[in-house]
């Protein structure tokens, strides 16, 4: 009873601050363009840039992954926002979300709009990076988090989205990075979800992005405020295009809605987001698989259409990525979900490949109809055509189940999988419980330790369900 109390005392604590920031700040419910404009350009450009090294801050050093992405360690990131642009972040967030900490109020869907960037200071081992673009970020998780009354909210950093206004920071990078994703670990107790599945996928072989453990502390004028572990993230239209691919020219697509199905008659190229070449309008490369993709000919002449859907989209890669994503379960994507991949034109073979993305509800049943079972039995394949007609074509199932197999012979292997949980929650751990009411998901530090658990239990299950299958 008396941690409960506690609890709430703290809710209503972090409630009331918001609130108060809000009604202080403005009037208004939300911030008017005029306001933004002030936040962005306050009287704050004379600095110098003390800390600024080659190795650390510019753009002419490689990307250091060993720096920023070490698996084996749990490190701190701190961002110094002033009040008046936390405010003016908190305010534009009520008027995208309505009030803070009221479930339902204000607009209940997602927004269409992304949350304002204001400029912040990010610490990182004694050192500054000036004027980071910082914006909170998310669908669901920033939706959810917000109504729910918790701040641990994720952010998007863009180390030079100011430049122009600060000429100090032009090409400014954090060790080689330009864009960095700090992700809240949301809906996930053991808080390892989003970097596990990605450490899987990769080690299949599969591009994708980087990711590491870091603490976050934002200071917003009253000193540093613990927010809680986060999942850093590599941004896919930033370094992994760029390093694992032999060109970062070619289109990069971020389906988002009907036309990210791929389901006959959903073309619509506001929904294929572009990520490079954003001014070129040719979408020919996505139109061509989704008119292949639904070709008669997969029915009347199979070794022609395979030709054709090999000739535009990599789909040994894709049948890679399906094979991981279905064994090790992810039902918020392709399957179920109308989002939450890339598609990258890689210029090296002119063949769209398949990039996941935002893993932090996989390794589990999930929700929404749960998991795609291993042989897909449900699944509307003309909603969902890429999955429904490969897996049709005998040919391109054999390599799936033999990709199936792979995968538990391999990356998601059970002892290597348990000995990673328990590495990775021993290393978190201490972390984790620290966090605190208002600023954490966990209901008690039990709660931590009770999800590890389930996903060892779960990689098990996993095995015995592929072994099922393919009997």
């Amino acid at each position: 009873m008396k941690t409960l109390i506690l609890k709430l005392s703290a809710l209503l604590s972090i409630t009331f601050l918001v609130t108060y920031i809000l009604v202080g700040c403005s009037t208004k419910e939300s911030v008017t363009e005029d306001e933004y404009e002030e936040v962005i350009t306050s009287d704050d450009a004379d600095f110098e840039a003390t800390d600024w090294t080659t190795e650390t801050h510019s753009n002419d050093a490689d990307p250091n992954f060993d720096e920023v992405f070490e698996d084996n360690t749990v490190k701190r990131l701190d961002i110094v926002i002033s009040s008046t642009r936390w405010a003016s972040m908190l305010s534009n967030m009520t008027s995208l979300y309505g009030t803070f900490g009221r479930s339902g109020g204000g607009n209940s869907s997602f927004s269409e709009e992304d949350p304002i960037m204001v400029p912040a200071e990010v610490f990182y081992n004694g050192k500054e990076w000036y004027r980071v673009g910082v914006r909170f970020k998310g669908n669901s998780s920033l939706q959810s988090a917000w109504q729910a009354g918790v701040l641990k909210l994720s952010f998007k950093l863009d180390f030079d989205e100011f430049e122009d206004d600060y000429p100090q920071i032009k090409n400014q990078r954090f060790y080689g990075f330009k864009k960095l994703s700090l992700k809240n670990n949301y809906d996930d107790d053991s808080m390892l979800r989003e970097k596990v599945a990605m450490d899987v996928f990769k080690n299949f072989g599969l591009a994708g992005s980087h990711t590491a453990f870091y603490t976050v502390y934002v200071d917003s004028g009253n000193g540093p405020q613990y927010f809680g572990v986060y999942t850093l993230v590599e941004e896919v239209d930033d370094t992994v295009i760029e390093t694992q691919f032999l060109s970062d020219e070619g289109n990069l697509y971020k389906p988002d809605g009907d036309a990210a199905s791929f389901a006959n008659g959903t073309y619509d190229e506001s929904e294929y987001e572009k990520k490079t070449n954003e001014d070129l309008a040719d979408f020919s490369d996505v139109k061509s698989l989704l008119t292949v993709i639904n070709d008669s000919k997969r029915t009347t002449d199979p070794a022609t259409w395979r030709t054709n859907l090999d000739a535009v989209f990599d789909t040994d890669v894709f049948l890679k990525y399906l094979a991981v994503n279905t064994v090790i379960q992810n039902w918020d994507t392709y399957g179920r979900m109308t989002h939450n991949y890339y598609l990258y034109n890689n210029p090296a073979t002119n063949k769209l490949t398949w990039i996941p993305w935002d893993n932090n509800e996989s390794l589990q049943t999930g929700k929404q109809g749960g998991s795609l079972p291993l042989n897909f039995s449900g699944l509307s394949s003309t909603s969902w055509p890429i999955i429904g007609y490969m897996y049709q074509d005998a040919v391109y199932k054999a390599k799936y189940d033999n990709y199936v197999q792979e995968v538990v012979d391999g990356p998601f292997n059970v002892s290597t999988m348990q000995a990673l949980y328990t590495s990775y929650g021993a290393l978190v751990q201490p972390y984790a419980i620290a966090e605190v009411s208002g600023y954490t998901f966990l209901n008690s530090s039990s709660s931590f330790t009770s999800a590890i658990s389930t996903l060892k239990s779960h990689v098990s299950s996993r095995a015995s369900a592929v072994s099922s299958y393919l009997k």
